[in-house]
């Protein structure tokens, strides 16, 4: 057996926990230890495998013994290895912090009972969609992840929460629908749902016909990936979830909606075809989305526009289609679930911390909590593409592999990633400077808590600022129970992760490189699911 064998624990691994948890319903420190265990142990799996997926190279595993393409299979390879390790990673992070902030709340921010058997399902579909080697289980990862998005997103049972549910439900049903519509039209003009069989199947189809299925695809993947004009949804949605969920849902859920994007236009409609359209989505979707961000005060809208303006340089990498392009993509795929996941998670320690996530109401954060000023800067600067970062690596890449395409367009787009990346440098400065720089008294409607500390960060009770309710909320209270270990720990940990995607990007654009030549080098998964001579 090689390590590839072990992929379907990805999917069951979560799932077995989930029902472990539901069961240990009334014991939350039972349902605490079973996650994080179950993920932990996951994320050792997915390690071994990535560290073989080179060597080992494309690999199908047959679950049930059918053979393919009537049977389900799960396909691993270098892309959907490292796929798999960063979003684990990144859900175990944020099942600590989230485990963290319930035990400092002492359970009453939420339904704890709930939140951990549906945060593994939700770990579950995201790995189901990045291993399955059909359009259907593809379906049904996305089903299944969407499904637990949905209690998650409204845990808690606010209005703004329940809207902005109502909201995102919508989207995603409308997404779906488009989905499986494709794969019924798919399946008529072809009679299969197995990738690597259709990869095959699809060139005997009339290029008309080819043409709408390939769109159909791209707007249902589109609407998950929140690409531009079809990411309104997102800046209204996920900033109102719990600070966890939003987390996890910002650096995962639209990545698989990328995923799939790349797996359509490596594996199943390669070419140049409609490449000029994708630049242009692209180059729209960095530049309106950062123009989002800048008109924003709330820190956890702004990180949603810089999410969506983010996604373009994913789309850019994918639209070159070059190898050098592809590469880029997949290493800036890992490098940005990282850094944006630690931005939504320093953002609910600024909550915590500050009283608020609005810029216009904090200030002296940097001197209030020295550490959490390091732990914004660090990712922030990252996000921004400052040398010698990740951030920078990657876009790096990008624009070489524009300018070696060399066409007007690719320049204009090269010419909008750098623009974006220098308003996406003054989003966070503007962030930096008001929340952190400047006095607490300099804020435009300051927080109670601000006022009610000193510049060290000690309390000092009862001011002139804060009175009555405030000043029973605040006073006497100690930042570092406002700030617990068990979220900033996590935290950092994720910080560090993003900083070493910096130290160890030799070895990890060797494997991006590696992936992207598997992935438009279609034969490997082809045969690799069909057997010898099947791309023939």
């Amino acid at each position: 057996m090689i390590a590839a064998d072990l992929a379907p624990l990805a999917v069951v691994l979560p799932f077995l926990g989930a029902a472990v948890t539901f069961l240990l319903i009334r014991h939350s420190r039972a349902q605490r230890v079973v996650s994080i265990s179950t993920l932990s142990v996951t994320l050792i799996i997915e390690v071994v495998i990535l560290l073989a997926a080179p060597s080992s190279g494309t690999h199908a595993v047959r679950l049930g013994g059918w053979e393919a393409p009537f049977g389900i299979v799960l396909v691993v390879d270098q892309f959907s290895a490292l796929m798999l390790v960063v979003s684990s990673a990144i859900s175990l992070a944020v099942l600590i912090y989230a485990a963290g902030q319930g035990m400092a709340d002492g359970d009453e921010e939420g339904p704890v009972s709930i939140f951990h058997p549906t945060y593994l399902i939700l770990v579950a579909g995201v790995s189901n969609a990045f291993l399955t080697g059909d359009l259907f289980n593809l379906y049904v990862g996305f089903e299944i992840l969407l499904t637990a998005s949905y209690v998650l997103m409204t845990l808690g049972g606010t209005a703004p929460r329940i809207r902005a549910g109502v909201t995102y439900v919508v989207v995603s049903v409308v997404s779906s629908m488009l989905f499986l519509i494709s794969i019924a039209m798919i399946y008529g003009a072809t009679g299969t749902v197995n990738m690597a069989d259709l990869a095959v199947k699809l060139e005997t189809v009339d290029p008309a016909t080819q043409l709408v299925l390939h769109l159909m695809l791209l707007v249902a993947f589109g609407i998950k990936a929140a690409v531009f004009p079809l990411s309104f949804w997102l800046p209204d949605s996920y900033p109102t979830a719990p600070a966890p969920v939003t987390a996890v849902f910002a650096g995962l859920l639209t990545k698989v909606g990328v995923y799939a994007m790349v797996r359509v236009e490596t594996l199943l409609f390669p070419g140049d075809r409609i490449n000029s359209l994708l630049m242009v989505v692209a180059l729209l979707t960095m530049v309106v989305g950062i123009l989002g961000a800048l008109a924003q005060s709330d820190i956890k809208r702004l990180l949603s526009f810089t999410l969506v303006s983010h996604i373009g340089y994913m789309v850019f990498g994918l639209a070159i289609s070059s190898r050098i392009g592809l590469g880029a993509t997949v290493y800036y795929v890992a490098h940005h679930i990282t850094v944006q996941t630690s931005l939504f998670l320093v953002t609910g320690l600024i909550e915590r911390r500050g009283g608020t996530a609005n810029v216009d109401r904090l200030g002296g954060l940097a001197k209030l909590s020295p550490l959490l000023g390091v732990l914004f800067f660090v990712p922030a600067m990252n996000l921004a593409g400052i040398p010698p970062f990740s951030g920078f690596l990657g876009k790096l890449g990008l624009i070489q592999a524009g300018v070696e395409l060399g066409t007007p367009l690719a320049y204009l787009l090269v010419a909008g990633g750098i623009l974006t990346s220098l308003l996406t440098l003054l989003v966070m400065a503007r962030v930096w400077s008001r929340a952190f720089w400047r006095s607490p008294a300099d804020a435009e409607d300051p927080d109670p808590i601000l006022l009610a500390s000193k510049a060290d960060g000690s309390s000092v009770g009862t001011s002139r600022h804060v009175t009555g309710e405030d000043a029973g909320r605040f006073a006497g209270k100690d930042p570092v129970t406002l700030l617990p270990g068990t979220m900033t720990g996590p935290t950092i940990g994720l910080v560090v992760l993003g900083l070493a995607l910096t130290f160890l990007a030799g070895p990890l654009f060797a494997l991006s490189d590696g992936a992207a030549q598997e992935m438009l080098d279609r034969t490997p998964y082809i045969e690799s699911v069909l057997g010898p001579g099947a791309d023939g």
